[in-house]
C-alpha cells in the first residue's frame, strides 16, 4: 500500500479518536508509538498528524512532538454554538425527508450506544455519539450542510474517559436526550426534536467545562 494511504487510514483513525474524545486534549501523539499500532511507517504517522496540524486538531509542542490541542472555555462555547446552528438546520430537512430507513439506522445507533454503556465499552460509546450526530446531519439529505458539518472537525462534548467510569449518569443522559431526539423525528414534531437537541447540547457544554 502506497505511503499516502497509510497516512490517510492514520489520519482517519486518530481523527475519530480526537472527535469522540478517546485522545482527550493535551494527549502527546507520538509517531512511534501510532506506527506500531496501526501497523504503519514512521513517515505515514507523520504525514496524518501534519495534515492533523493543518486543521488544527492537533499542536506542535514547544519542545517537539505533537499533541491533541486543548480547548478554552470560549472555544467549547463556540463549538456548541455551531453545532446547534448546523444540527437544528439538519434537524429541520431531516423531518421533511427522513424515511423508515433513516429512522431504523438512528434507532441502530441508539441501541449500540446503550449495549456499549452497559458493557462499558465507553469509547464505543464515545464514537456512536459521533456517528448519532453524523447520521442526524446526513438525514437531511444536503451535501454540502454534511461537507460543511465534516470539515469543521467538530468535537463532540464529553468528559475525559478517565473520570467517566464514576460518572456513568452522564451517559444515561446522553442517552435518553438521543432517544428524545429520535422519538421527535419519528413523529415529526420539529419543536420537540429542536427543544431536545438543543437541551442535549447546552448540558454537554456544562459538563465539559465542569470536567476541564
Amino acid at each position: 500500500m502506497k505511503t499516502d494511504s497509510l497516512a490517510n487510514k492514520v489520519y482517519v483513525e486518530l481523527r475519530r479518536k480526537i472527535l469522540s474524545n478517546q485522545l482527550v486534549p493535551g494527549m502527546r501523539l507520538k509517531e512511534d508509538v501510532w506506527a506500531k499500532k496501526t501497523e504503519v511507517s514512521r513517515m505515514a504517522v507523520r504525514e496524518a498528524l501534519t495534515r492533523l496540524l493543518g486543521e488544527n486538531l492537533v499542536v506542535f509542542g514547544e519542545k517537539g512532538g505533537y499533541f491533541v490541542k486543548s480547548m478554552t472555555a470560549e472555544d467549547i462555547h463556540q463549538v456548541r454554538e455551531l453545532r446547534e446552528l448546523l444540527e437544528l438546520g439538519a434537524i429541520r430537512l431531516a423531518i421533511q425527508k427522513a424515511d423508515k430507513e433513516d429512522i431504523a439506522a438512528l434507532e441502530k445507533i441508539c441501541d449500540d450506544f446503550t449495549n456499549m454503556v452497559k458493557s462499558g465499552y465507553l469509547g464505543g460509546a464515545c464514537e456512536a455519539d459521533m456517528k448519532f450526530h453524523e447520521t442526524l446531519v446526513a438525514m437531511a439529505g444536503n451535501a454540502k450542510l454534511m461537507e460543511i458539518y465534516q470539515s469543521s472537525n467538530i468535537p463532540l462534548f464529553h468528559m475525559k474517559l478517565g473520570k467517566m467510569l464514576v460518572q456513568m449518569d452522564d451517559y444515561e443522559q446522553t442517552d435518553e436526550e438521543h432517544r428524545a431526539i429520535l422519538h421527535a423525528l419519528k413523529n415529526k414534531d420539529v419543536k420537540k426534536a429542536e427543544e431536545a437537541l438543543v437541551k442535549h447540547l447546552l448540558r454537554g457544554e456544562v459538563t465539559t467545562l465542569e470536567v476541564e
